[in-house]
């Protein structure tokens, strides 16, 4: 190893500061003193040359355009001290230690607990981490061992199958039905009160090509969170977009089906290095079987 390299506590206390905006933030969430923090930092900036990483304004620590630069190289050297971790826990051949799943927050809140209640009562051993993310996280720097994802991975390094398509279409509460009527149009769709999303992603935008009648301004309740749209349709507030199978479970109704509707792919993948360690692929194997089941029951009625 270069011994100009950074020492791994330093950036550790770097990419805390990036999260927490100040020191003693950063110091509260890693155990230690404000001073430790602010001479690793000191001590950071000057083996990185002497340049600035943060400026102080009324609102904290800002990152300079350097720390953002920093930024992704400090995240994946923390994904991958985790994964050291993760791999030291247990054997390879034994089904003990730590696995790392990320999903989609729908996924996780709703799908996954059950399939890994299942799991947990075969395999006691085996602990299990949940990332719940909408965001696609990276595999190949080991923030997570495992992903379920609801679009097709494109590096070669991974292990990845296809489980089957999921469909989405519009719904509502029968209470929020039994006051405001069924729409049988789009125009009679516009005046209702519609859940929708606050901030447009590249995801929504390829829903949007795809002809859906649905924009923001058309949109009584917005929130980038599924769990808070499909909350807010559960409780009656407006007609939003979720998955049949979720919606057959809690007793929505479906809205205009066949006219507003689209399907999402589902695929589960495991970095190609860790097929060989049978916790991951006792969970892999697992979650295949249960969200194939899932995806099967989830299909428009």
């Amino acid at each position: 190893m270069r011994s100009d390299a950074p020492d791994w506590e330093l950036m550790r206390s770097f990419l805390a500061v990036l999260v927490e905006g100040s020191l003693s933030g950063a110091a509260r969430v890693l155990g230690q003193t404000q001073p430790t923090i602010g001479r690793h930092i000191a001590e950071l900036e000057a083996a990185l040359g002497g340049v600035a990483l943060f400026v102080r304004s009324p609102r904290g620590l800002l990152p300079t355009e350097t720390a953002e630069e920093l930024r992704p190289h400090a995240e994946a050297m923390a994904a991958s001290a985790l994964a050291l971790v993760r791999a030291a826990s247990g054997g390879r051949d034994e089904a003990r230690g730590v696995v790392r799943l990320t999903a989609s927050e729908m996924v996780s809140a709703h799908v996954l607990p059950p399939l890994l209640t299942r799991f947990n009562q075969t395999h006691p051993e085996v602990a299990v981490e949940l990332v719940m993310s909408n965001r696609t996280e990276d595999l190949l720097r080991r923030a997570a061992d495992i992903a379920v994802r609801m679009v097709r991975p494109a590096q070669s390094a991974l292990v990845a199958r296809y489980l089957g398509d999921v469909a989405l279409g519009l719904h509502a509460h029968p209470d929020y039905l039994a006051r405001r009527g069924m729409p049988d149009s789009v125009e009679a769709l516009r005046k209702h009160a519609i859940i929708g999303y606050d901030n447009e992603t590249p995801g929504i935008r390829a829903v949007l090509d795809t002809g859906v009648p649905l924009s923001r301004d058309l949109f009584s309740y917005r929130t980038d969170s599924d769990i808070g749209q499909y909350a807010a349709i559960c409780a009656g507030f407006g007609i939003g977009a979720c998955q049949y199978g979720l919606a057959r479970r809690d007793g929505l109704v479906p809205v205009m089906p066949g006219v507003v509707e689209f399907d999402l792919p589902v695929w589960l993948v495991l970095h190609e290095d860790l097929k060989a360690q049978r916790r991951m692929r006792l969970m892999f194997d697992h979650l295949a079987e249960g969200l194939t089941e899932y995806v099967a029951a989830s299909w428009r009625a």
